[in-house]
């Protein structure tokens, strides 16, 4: 038997699986408040296993026992949303979505100069509008409280302002995005339960997808204010400008903000009718 005899394959291979689901609940976690606290949690446990399998200590145990236990309360009340929507992924199968190894759509990459223009223009115009971004969370029509009219058309500008137009149906729903396709148009998204007193019902909307999904963005325009406002982990950053909206989806996406076309400067070239360019230099090339 050699080494293996002094080694116990059942401890091994606890050791293995819980260092294993450590692994996934901390690469899960991105707040780091919540990211301290789960540490915290992981280490008591971690704590009260070593105690119990080699020390003879009861009383000490049955403390330990007593204060995982009431850690482990405080922390089902803490992250109700989050432990809901574990159960959720667990009870439909999307273990994909629960280990993290769904990506955003590269289709989406080039949509955000489009979403940003539009939402721009609707801000402009006081138009009140929802914008649900899939990246990766694979959102199903029971994932809403009415999933609203199936478009699965190619997104643009004006489709998006004919969408949120006051004399449209759908004006009131949120619009699915998911790459370069608008899958859905009037959807109704499920309400979250903090900042009630704060903030509108297209701001709650925004709150609640993002607490139950996080590879999921919603952009929220207000009705009233004309306000711009992103939604992501259950958080609104607001208000934001345009190229703010630009940057924070680009860095959702881990892909370089796209930058405005750049002004003719020194050694800039300008293409002539016969196919040819020529470098024009500007005044302050020649000063």
């Amino acid at each position: 038997m050699g080494w293996l005899g002094f080694v116990d394959i059942r401890l091994v291979l606890d050791l293995l699986f819980a260092s294993a689901l450590g692994v996934v609940l901390l690469a899960r976690v991105r707040e780091p408040r919540t990211l301290w606290l789960l540490r915290g949690w992981l280490f008591l446990v971690a704590l009260v296993w070593v105690v119990q399998r080699f020390a003879n200590l009861p009383l000490t145990t049955r403390l330990l026992e007593a204060v995982v236990l009431g850690c482990s309360l405080a922390l089902a009340i803490l992250w109700q949303g989050e432990l809901r929507r574990l159960m959720e992924l667990l009870g439909t199968g999307r273990l994909g979505v629960l280990l993290g190894s769904q990506r955003a759509d590269a289709g989406l990459s080039g949509s955000v100069a489009l979403l940003t223009e539009a939402a721009g223009r609707l801000s402009q115009n006081r138009r009140g509008a929802l914008i649900l971004l899939d990246l990766g969370s694979d959102l199903r029509p029971e994932d809403f409280l009415n999933p609203g009219i199936e478009l699965d058309a190619l997104l643009s500008v004006d489709l998006l302002l004919n969408l949120f137009a006051a004399d449209t149906p759908l004006h009131d729903g949120a619009v699915l995005v998911k790459g370069n396709r608008i899958l859905s148009a009037g959807v109704i998204l499920p309400l979250s339960r903090q900042g009630i007193a704060r903030y509108g019902t297209r701001h709650l909307a925004a709150m609640g997808i993002t607490e139950r999904f996080d590879r999921c963005l919603c952009i929220v325009i207000s009705e009233e204010t004309g306000t711009l406002s992103l939604a992501r982990q259950g958080r609104l950053e607001r208000p934001i400008t345009s190229s703010r909206l630009r940057d924070l989806l680009s860095e959702a996406l881990a892909m370089p903000a796209p930058k405005p076309p750049a002004k003719p400067g020194h050694g800039s070239v300008v293409p002539l009718p016969t196919g040819r360019s020529v470098t024009q230099d500007t005044p302050e090339s020649r000063a």
